[in-house]
């Protein structure tokens, strides 16, 4: 097969399963449709045809992400990345920079330590909203989800062990799978991509540390956007480029440049690789003399404390409202976090190893969403929140829990009515579908209200109507 012949084929369909909240063997819909693993990720697999995942209540409890197979390699980077820093009591601390619309993040959370903090960020406010829906179902607990210009990011200094920068591209890679690529490719584009991709790797770059790794890709082909970029952050930068392991059978394609400029890069070719466009490198920033891997965190690290003010107000404030042992019951090992209510009236709860390093980062980002989200305040109740149904943190024990049938599931997810069945207890109830949580509903004995965001609804129309 040729390159040009390969984009008239369909694109192979490939979903990474989410290890916290399942397994492979799990009797999901699309296992049925298996067709071998994905081998640069050990958590991913190919189908032999697309499924209606919209309708599989599995993928909206977070049990597993569709995405384009190449880019999974990422994992590769991040693992080699990992590998390479120096061991830290200090939690570590990543950048997904571009990260909407997650599964690159969700890849990081799945292969993190436990105590690592993921900072995901979007400046984009319609892509920063689809973040954080993917983010919030896959359900853990040690992810920050923020909206800011690389440049905000830079001004934090150097703070982050690994940074991933999944650019703004012309999106060669994605032409069979995203026709409209086509038509907004060309020649100027692809400069003005470029440029763009120069500023945001030089606006952000001060926040990695010294001893840190960058992972740099793209989804397109073309040497100025990638060669060109690694070439110029190893000349101007001065970050070194590492190489990775490579299987010979996975078809990896290297550097399109010859002699001296020739780099440990990694392209993927669709006749050559099963899967999309796309392009990834992994750089180290050296240490040099006089420096050392110190966060500017310094003291906020072992204290807690920050005097540096926000521009805007800060996230939690004074509450009136008292945050009960019931309430604190609604997570396993409640004692591991740090509690608090924010201006929205939202309970929040943050690992505690985390807390200085969230109170550093949240005077200077714009936070949409940081550890889990427990429950609203509405008068004297503290409604359960949806970010809670889907945690990994949720002890289910702590509410009644009804378990639906896929019409009843997808009917939850269109926002329908609900009625559940009459030995169901009054009050709030955790519904689940084949024994993952999905989210609540306020059983009033003839019907219910359905818990599910308004803004995460499914909208097609409904197959089994």
């Amino acid at each position: 097969m040729t390159f040009f012949s390969a984009l008239d084929e369909q694109p192979p369909v490939s979903v990474r399963y989410n290890p916290a909240k399942m397994t492979p063997g799990s009797n999901h819909p699309w296992e049925a449709a298996w067709e071998g693993s994905v081998p640069w990720s050990e958590k991913a697999c190919y189908l032999n045809h697309r499924p209606a995942f919209t309708f599989d209540p599995c993928l909206h409890a977070g049990c597993y992400y569709v995405q384009e197979a190449s880019s999974m390699f990422v994992e590769q980077a991040l693992k080699q990345a990992l590998r390479g820093l120096t061991p830290s009591a200090d939690p570590y601390l990543m950048l997904d920079l571009c990260a909407a619309p997650g599964g690159k993040s969700t890849l990081a959370l799945s292969l993190l330590p436990e105590n690592s903090l993921l900072v995901a960020n979007e400046v984009v406010g319609s892509r920063a909203r689809i973040l954080q829906e993917n983010l919030t179902k896959w359900g853990s607990p040690n992810v920050m989800i923020t909206r800011n210009e690389a440049v905000d990011v830079g001004r934090l200094g150097p703070v982050f062990d690994v940074m991933l920068v999944d650019a703004p591209c012309s999106g060669e890679g994605l032409f069979r799978k995203d026709e409209s690529a086509v038509g907004e490719w060309s020649p100027e584009a692809v400069r003005q991509c470029a440029l763009r991709q120069a500023s945001i790797l030089e606006d952000s770059l001060p926040a990695l540390k010294p001893g840190g790794y960058l992972i740099y890709s793209t989804c397109t082909y073309n040497t100025e956007e990638d060669e060109a970029i690694v070439k110029r952050l190893v000349d101007v930068e001065g970050l070194e480029p590492v190489p990775l392991t490579v299987d010979e059978a996975w078809k990896v394609t290297g550097s399109l440049l010859m002699g001296a400029d020739q780099l440990p890069v990694y392209r993927f070719l669709p006749h050559k690789t099963k899967g999309e466009g796309f392009f990834c490198c992994l750089l180290r920033k050296p240490l040099t003399e006089g420096e050392n891997n110190q966060s500017p965190m310094g003291v906020q690290r072992e204290t807690g404390k920050n005097t540096r003010q926000s521009k805007r107000s800060r996230q939690t404030v004074k509450s009136p409202f008292v945050i009960t042992k019931a309430i604190k019951e609604r997570l396993m090992q409640p004692e591991a976090y740090h509690w608090s209510v924010t201006e929205q009236g939202l309970i929040r709860a943050v690992p505690v190893n985390l807390l200085s390093v969230v109170t550093y980062l949240e005077a200077s980002l714009n936070v949409l969403q940081v550890g889990i989200t427990v429950g609203e305040i509405k008068g004297d109740q503290a409604l359960p929140h949806p970010v809670l149904a889907l945690s990994t943190g949720l002890n289910r024990a702590a509410f009644p829990v009804c378990e639906l049938s896929l019409k009843q599931a997808v009917d939850f997810l269109r926002r329908e009515a609900l009625v559940l069945p009459e030995d169901c207890p009054r009050g709030w109830v955790l519904l689940t579908y084949q024994d993952q949580t999905l989210g609540w509903a306020k059983n009033l004995g003839s019907r219910a209200n359905n818990g599910w965001p308004v803004e995460w609804r499914i909208r097609s129309a409904n197959p089994f109507a």
